[in-house]
């Protein structure tokens, strides 16, 4: 069996090609194990994995541990907010108690980027990142694209736009990586003030205007606003930032062809895209959701089976 170039999962950035299209391959076996009657495989036995989510998350953290109750395996939830981190603790000795108690991989959320990667040369476990600060969130970029080639049966030479909040995204940055990195053709579009300074290093076009955008995709990628990262205001109202650069059912109807609809969730609806849009046959996002656990029960997979 082939087997991943990497002990980690630390980003896209870190990746080759042949480990995307093995995450894919692997990630039909196990689409194909959830749709079942009984839903679970004894892939991971002797395996014990910890979640430690050092910020709030809902949809990650659920499919994370749904992937690894799937795959069998034992499961420590963490939550840092609830524990001695709060009274000082360092994420090193917060990370080596809980590996003393056996544990065999890390998955885990952290504000400050490049967490993962200093984790990953102090401790001895494999570390998946699920998301670290604005940098990466490479799982949902897999994700993603796992669910662009389900849909229109490639990701090579299909032209995807993400919209919105590219400045505050580690969802943009890794999509951005994983397209590239699999023939894409990526745009990115919104308010100028949104963008990253170093966006044209990255080998993406940038459009300003939604319609153009959304004229020559195949894809969109509809990004979150994130009040919560957002320390300054970046454009003048949510109201105006609708007007701009949401979607709705009239646009979409009003392109000459159809186009795929994603978005990352949790969704603002109203904002970066209507309901109506969100619940339309155009739309995968329900989808991505699916394919979420299929992808995470990859990953886990892949990677306990260079820890044995």
């Amino acid at each position: 069996m082939s087997e991943l170039s990497v002990k980690h999962l630390l980003g896209i950035k870190y990746l080759k090609e042949t480990d995307i299209q093995l995450i894919f391959e692997t990630a039909d076996h196990f689409k194909e194990v959830i749709n079942r009657s009984i839903k679970k495989v004894p892939s991971l036995r002797d395996i014990t994995i910890a979640n430690i989510f050092f910020e709030n998350s809902t949809r990650t953290k659920l499919s994370f541990e749904l992937a690894e109750k799937r795959l069998s395996a034992d499961v420590l939830n963490f939550s840092a907010s609830q524990s001695s981190v709060k009274k000082g603790e360092t994420l090193i000795d917060t990370v080596n108690n809980i590996l003393s108690m056996k544990v065999d991989m890390v998955v885990m959320r952290h504000p400050n980027p490049g967490a993962g990667i200093f984790l990953s040369k102090h401790v001895n476990a494999s570390i998946v990142n699920a998301g670290d600060g604005a940098h990466e969130h490479p799982t949902q970029a897999l994700l993603d694209s796992y669910s662009i080639r389900e849909k229109l049966g490639d990701v090579a030479g299909k032209n995807v736009v993400i919209v919105g909040d590219i400045l505050h995204s580690r969802v943009a940055l890794s999509n951005i990586f994983a397209l590239k990195l699999q023939g894409a053709n990526v745009k990115v579009c919104g308010p100028k003030t949104l963008l990253p300074k170093y966006i044209d290093s990255l080998g993406v076009g940038v459009e300003t205007d939604l319609r153009k955008a959304l004229e020559w995709c195949d894809v969109a990628n509809m990004l979150r606003i994130q009040n919560e990262r957002l320390d300054i205001s970046y454009f003048p109202t949510t109201r105006e930032y609708t007007q701009q650069f949401g979607v709705n059912k009239k646009l979409l109807d009003s392109l000459d062809k159809e186009i795929v609809i994603m978005h990352p969730g949790p969704i603002n609806r109203g904002v970066e895209i209507t309901s109506d849009v969100a619940d339309s046959k155009q739309s995968i996002i329900l989808n991505q959701v699916e394919n979420g656990v299929a992808i995470r029960m990859a990953v886990i997979y892949l990677l306990a089976s260079k820890i044995k």
